[in-house]
């Protein structure tokens, strides 16, 4: 078993079943300062908990580079860690972006999903 919600019980049998799952929602990361894969993303359940994973657990969905180098609190430093409810990815050359992009990942899920056509109210095409 992935995750068990610690409210309503249901249960998710691999990381797969829990990103495909319509009644999750990703709204936070708490970032770990001293070990990048302790850092935490936060999801709500439809149940209305908030549950807790380890960056450790998706950590492999990113394939892109990673920075050695921690940009906390320079002048690059969005500051985007310290603010737990942001989702946005970060442009900084920092150790701590990439799991920004994880976000993004987790947000998109599942991979290579068509993406929605938007059509004006007027029925017209763009």
């Amino acid at each position: 078993m992935f995750k068990q919600c610690t409210l309503c019980g249901h249960q998710w049998e691999n990381r797969e079943a829990f990103l495909a799952d319509p009644d999750l929602e990703i709204i936070g990361y708490q970032v770990s300062f001293e070990t990048i894969e302790n850092g935490l993303f936060l999801f709500n359940h439809i149940c209305e908990t908030t549950l807790a994973i380890e960056v450790k657990k998706f950590d492999d969905l990113y394939k892109g580079p990673k920075y050695d180098m921690a940009l906390t609190d320079t002048e690059e430093c969005l500051s985007l860690c310290r603010d737990i409810n942001a989702l946005d990815t970060c442009s900084a050359p920092c150790k701590f972006a990439y799991v920004r992009d994880i976000i993004q990942i987790i947000r998109r899920w599942p991979p290579n999903k068509p993406k929605l056509l938007l059509v004006p109210e007027n029925g017209e095409s763009c």
